[in-house]
C-alpha cells in the first residue's frame, strides 16, 4: 500500500468518530469475515462502528465472531425513525401525535372510507441524519450490490472507501484499494489492520484466517497470493487456528490407512520339534559299498598276453 493513502486513511480513521461498514448481498466468509475483522478492530480502537448487510447472512458465515452485531441498515443509534404504512387517497384525514406517561402516540385519523391497511403492514425503520463520516465497503463489487444500503442522500457527505479483489469491481468510491492480484479480501483487511496499527485480536484473526483459508481452497489455489501466506502467519502468530479442509478430514483414512503386519506367534516349546525328512535320495550316492559283488580273485593279477601257434 502507498505510503500516501495509508496516511490519508489514517486521518480519516483519527478525525471520524462514527465509523460504517457495509457489504454486499448474500455475502461469504471472505466478504463477511472481513468486514467483521475491521468492526471488531475499529472498536477496540473506541470508535463508534456499525455494520451492515442488505441480506440476512448466510449459514455458512454464522460460525464467524461478531456475526449477531450485523444489522440491515446503515444508520447508527440516534438516526431518524421512519413509520411506513399504506396510502390511499381519501382514506387519512389527518396525522397527529399526543404525548402519554412518556410515550408519544402518532395517531392516523382515519377519513370517511376508512383504513384499508392491517397493523402487520407498518413498518419501521431508521433513516435520516446520524450517519457515519466513513464507510468501508467490503468485497462488493458494484453499489447495486448494497441494496437498501445504498442511499445517494445519506451518503453525499460520507468518504467511502472501497476494499475489494473482484475484476469486475466499479471502482466506486473516495479510495479504492482493490486489485485481483489479491487472492482474497480477507488478506488485504488484514494487511491493512497491521498496517495502521489497529488491534488484532485473536477473534479478528481468526475471522480472516477463515476467510483467507476460504477463499485459496486452504492455500491450494494455483493463484494464492504471497500476501496469503505472509498474513497467515501473522494471524496464527496472533492465535488464530487453521483448520482443516473438510475434503482432506474425509478422505484421511481412505488416504492415509495402512494394514499392520501380522505378528507372529512364538513357538510352543512344550511341544517336540517335528522330525525333518531328507530330500536326499539314496541313488544320489549310488549303492551300498557292501551291497556290490566281490571283484574277482585275478583282478590283480599279472596279465599275459599269449599268441597265436600258427606260423
Amino acid at each position: 500500500m502507498e505510503e500516501k493513502t495509508l496516511q490519508k486513511l489514517k486521518e480519516l480513521i483519527a478525525s471520524n468518530e462514527k465509523i460504517a461498514i457495509a457489504v454486499g448481498k448474500n455475502s461469504g466468509i471472505d466478504e463477511m469475515g472481513a468486514a467483521l475483522a475491521l468492526y471488531l478492530s475499529l472498536q477496540s480502537s473506541s470508535k463508534d462502528v456499525v455494520i451492515a448487510c442488505p441480506t440476512e447472512p448466510l449459514v455458512e458465515v454464522s460460525s464467524l465472531v461478531g456475526i449477531d452485531k450485523v444489522r440491515t441498515a446503515l444508520a447508527t443509534d440516534g438516526a431518524d425513525l421512519v413509520v411506513s404504512f399504506p396510502y390511499k387517497e381519501g382514506e387519512i384525514e389527518k396525522v397527529s401525535y399526543t404525548l402519554e406517561d412518556g410515550y408519544l402516540n402518532i395517531i392516523v385519523k382515519a377519513g370517511n372510507a376508512g383504513l384499508s391497511f392491517s397493523e402487520k403492514e407498518i413498518s419501521y425503520k431508521r433513516g435520516g441524519g446520524n450517519f457515519a463520516g466513513l464507510l468501508f465497503v467490503i468485497g462488493t463489487a458494484r453499489l447495486s450490490d448494497l441494496g437498501n444500503l445504498f442511499n445517494p442522500e445519506m451518503l453525499k457527505d460520507a468518504t467511502v472507501v472501497n476494499i475489494d479483489n473482484k475484476v469486475d469491481n466499479q471502482g466506486f468510491g473516495d479510495l479504492v484499494l482493490g486489485s485481483p492480484r489479491f487472492s482474497s479480501v480477507c488478506e488485504q483487511v488484514a494487511n491493512l489492520i497491521n498496517s495502521l496499527g489497529l488491534p488484532l485480536d485473536i477473534d479478528s484473526a481468526q475471522n480472516l484466517l477463515s476467510g483467507l483459508s476460504f477463499a485459496t481452497d486452504n492455500f491450494q489455489k494455483p493463484t494464492t497470493s504471497f500476501l496469503a501466506f505472509e498474513m497467515a502467519g501473522l494471524l496464527i502468530k496472533k492465535g488464530a487456528v487453521r483448520k482443516a479442509s473438510p475434503k482432506y478430514e474425509d478422505t484421511a483414512l481412505q488416504d492415509f490407512s495402512f494394514t499392520p503386519p501380522k505378528i507372529r506367534q512364538p513357538a510352543d516349546k512344550t511341544k517336540p520339534l517335528p522330525q525333518v525328512q531328507s530330500q536326499i535320495q539314496e541313488e544320489d550316492f549310488g549303492q551300498d559299498r557292501q551291497d556290490q559283488e566281490e571283484p574277482p580273485s585275478d583282478w590283480l593279477a599279472p596279465k599275459v598276453y599269449k599268441g597265436s601257434t600258427l606260423v
